[in-house]
Order: structure tokens, then C-alpha cells, then sequence
């Protein structure tokens, strides 16, 4: 057992996960979104959240049919960025999901944590539009309050009423699990009871949609808007833009018992490193990727051969998902082709800081319905990439231990392990 779970000689406080909201291209609940992904349905299309028609890539993962006065009033949804709203949305659903009532609890021992990548991108745009065409002095007075990525963290501390430990990852890609792993830690050592974590992220515009496309990153299969995000599949071209939010009710073991709570899993292990090279390419050896993944197995005390499913990162970038495939087959060897692997990007495309949010509750309910999602698209083999990705159809799997990936811009790497909970 590691020191930082042990400095006192005392038991490890054990976290579960007793919650899930999600705010998605796939629909606007967590069971929304599960059935989305166990169907194989892609919730990507045209880009209609800013004009594309100058840039190479007009498709998105966008988050169809939300309205925010359905969680807040009106006049305080036009206060906030779209990213706050998601992650507001999200964090109430999961709330009411863990039937929380943390009016009867001590607000102070319930913290937020989220992860974001890019803050307010749209509303950035926006008031630098206003900046140089009609002044300064006509942007919004709202306009730090909206852009600032700790905002979604602390609008949702203001609508949940936690008042507890409140903190902010911007990890890019890893920013989700960099939260719920930090949340994690929160909780181990005492300085909260209950954490809700997740991301958010709401960037599509012409200023995010620009900086990705003329760095070569995003799929240009704009006719084809469902097929696009292809990840594993020899033929992908890049990842899709999306947006979204999710977050996580985590609790002590013994209080969630102690209110009756409904436990979905454990969260039993974070592992997080950096590549310390290349700011936006992964580690061509997959070494640093690797050692996140074995060290969130061994701060859950498992072993590659004790995990039965990997959520991967698998963007649908040529470069990243075969540098991890590298990774996986680095820490599991043989193993690496015996266990199912998907990507939940292959449904939604690319949130971001939210993306691995997304997919923590899709391993959650992995390892509730004991079911995996499929990696859609996948229809050309690449000799690279020749691991199990569960191809275009969901599968009964026997889930006791989910493994989940995130790979950020920076080299920053970040790794869950969820487990399931007995009975």
C-alpha cells in the first residue's frame, strides 16, 4: 500500500460512486447517453453551434435540444457560458441520481471538483469581437465570470449548495480524470466526505474550431458526419469537435452505507504522469502512458490481469491511437489482446476536458449492466492498431474492474480504475 493511502497507519477511506449525470450528443441524461452508446448510435453531425464554412472540418458532437432554464432561471442561464451550464445540468442530475440532500448534510464536507480544458471559448469570441469593433467599454460585464474555466466548479458549488472543497483541473483532454482522481485523493485523506466530480466543456467556435483545424487534427469526413470518429480503424483522419459535461456523486464507503445509499461501484485507483516531451504528440514509446495505467492498478491494488475492460482514449487520430496501443500492449504484454477495449469518442467525437467524464460513467455502467459499448466504425483493420476494440456491437462482458484512459495535450496522463462493488 502506498504512503499517500496510509501516512497514519490507518485504513484507506474507500470511495464509491453513488451517481451519474451527463449532459451529451447523445441525449441529455447519463441513461440517455448509456443507451445511446450500447446501440452503437453516433450523435454527431453538422456543425451548427458557429459557421464552419471556412474550415475544413464543419461536423460536431453538439448537445442537441438542451435548454438551460430547465436547471436555472433564465436570466442567470444568460450570465453564464455554455460550458457552466452543461456542467450545471450535470452535477444537478447527479445529485438527484444519488438522492442527496445535502441541505441535511454538513455543506461544508461537500466539495466540487471538474475538470475544463478551455473555459468560455464561444463567449471569448464573442467579446474580442465586440473588443475590436466597437470598444472595449461594450463588452459584457459578465465577461470574466462567464470565460474563466474555474467557473463551471463554482457555478455548480452555488446551485448544488456545497460548500466544501472546490478546485478546478485544466489538464486539456485529461482534465476529466485528473478531476475524479483528484476528487478521489480529496476524499482518502479527509478534507471531504462527498466530491462531485466529472468535466464540462462547450469550445465549439470559430476560435477552437481554427486553432485545431490549422494544426491538422480534426476529420474532414464532412459528408458523412456518423462515420467520421473512427478510432482504431486504418482510415481515420482525425478526431471530431464535440461538447458535453459530466459529473460523479463519490462518497466515503461508510457514509454512503450509513444513508442507504444506492452504490454503483468503487472508485479504486488514480495513476497520473507526464510524457515530460512533445507539447501536443504522445510519447511515441507509449512509456509514460503505460506507467499511468499501472499506477492507478496498483493504487487499487489490481494487476493488468485483474482488469476485464479498457475505456480508451482512442480519439481517431492516426498518431494517438496507435502510440496506445503501444502503451496497452507495453504494461499487459500478452494479455493486451484478451481484453475488450472501445472508445466512447467513436459515438460523440472529441468534449475535451469533458470527454473523460463521459467516459467514466460509461465504465460505471459497465460494470453495473455488465455490458461494454462498441468502437463504431471500425471497418479497415490497421496492422498497428490490432488489439480488441469491441467492433460496432456492444457485448456482455463479466466486468469487475474497468480501466479508463485519458491522454492529454502537454503529455499530461491521467487513468481511473473502477471496480465492482459486492453486494
Amino acid at each position: 500500500m502506498t504512503a499517500h493511502r496510509n501516512e497514519q497507519d490507518r485504513p484507506p477511506r474507500r470511495v464509491v460512486v453513488t451517481g451519474l449525470g451527463a449532459v451529451t450528443p447523445l441525449g441529455l441524461t447519463a441513461g440517455d447517453f448509456w443507451h445511446g452508446l450500447l446501440s452503437g448510435t453516433s450523435g454527431i453531425g453538422p456543425m451548427t453551434l458557429c459557421d464552419p464554412t471556412d474550415y475544413p472540418c464543419r461536423i460536431a458532437g453538439q448537445v442537441d435540444d438542451f435548454n438551460p432554464s430547465d436547471y436555472m432561471p433564465a436570466r442567470e442561464a444568460r450570465r453564464m457560458a455554455r460550458f457552466s451550464q452543461l456542467a450545471v445540468a450535470a452535477a444537478m442530475q447527479a445529485v438527484s441520481d444519488a438522492a442527496l440532500d445535502i441541505t441535511q448534510e454538513d455543506s461544508y464536507r461537500v466539495g466540487v471538483l471538474l475538470g475544463n480544458g478551455n473555459g468560455g471559448f464561444p463567449t471569448l469570441e464573442e467579446n474580442c469581437r465586440i473588443l475590436a469593433t466597437r470598444g472595449g467599454m461594450r463588452m459584457s460585464p459578465f465577461f470574466f465570470p462567464m470565460v474563466l474555466p474555474n467557473m463551471a466548479a463554482a457555478n455548480v458549488s452555488h446551485y448544488v449548495g456545497a460548500q466544501g472543497y472546490n478546485s478546478t483541473s485544466v489538464t486539456a483532454c485529461a482534465a476529466g480524470n485528473s478531476a475524479i482522481g483528484e476528487a478521489l485523493q480529496v476524499i482518502r485523506r479527509g478534507t471531504a466526505d462527498v466530491m462531485l466530480a466529472g468535466g464540462a466543456e462547450a469550445g465549439i467556435s470559430q476560435l477552437g474550431l481554427a486553432g485545431f483545424a490549422v494544426m491538422r487534427a480534426l476529420s474532414t469526413r464532412n459528408d458523412e458526419p456518423q462515420r467520421a470518429s473512427r478510432p482504431f480503424d486504418a482510415q481515420r483522419d482525425g478526431f471530431v469537435p464535440a461538447e458535453g459535461a459530466a459529473v460523479l456523486v463519490l462518497e466515503e464507503l461508510e457514509r454512503a452505507r450509513a444513508r442507504g445509499a444506492r452504490i454503483l461501484c468503487e472508485l479504486a485507483g488514480f495513476g497520473t504522469t507526464s510524457d515530460a516531451g512533445h507539447l501536443v504528440q504522445p510519447q511515441e514509446t507509449g512509456a509514460s502512458a503505460a506507467r499511468a495505467m499501472s499506477d492507478a492498478l496498483s493504487d487499487a491494488g489490481l494487476s493488468p490481469g485483474d482488469v476485464d475492460y479498457i475505456n480508451a482514449h482512442g480519439t481517431s487520430t492516426p498518431i494517438n491511437d496507435a502510440v496506445e496501443t503501444v502503451a496497452i500492449k507495453r504494461l499487459f504484454g500478452d494479455l493486451a489482446y484478451s481484453v475488450p477495449i472501445s472508445s466512447t469518442k467513436s459515438m460523440i467525437g472529441h468534449s475535451l476536458g469533458a470527454s473523460a467524464a463521459l467516459e467514466a460513467v460509461a465504465c460505471v455502467n459497465s460494470i453495473v449492466e455488465q455490458r461494454v459499448h462498441p468502437t463504431v466504425n471500425y471497418e479497415w483493420p490497421d496492422p498497428e492498431c490490432d488489439l480488441d476494440y469491441v467492433p460496432n456491437t456492444a457485448r456482455a462482458v463479466n466486468v469487475n474492474a474497468a480501466l479508463s484512459n485519458a491522454f492529454g495535450f502537454g503529455g499530461q496522463n491521467a487513468c481511473l480504475v473502477f471496480t465492482r462493488f459486492p453486494e
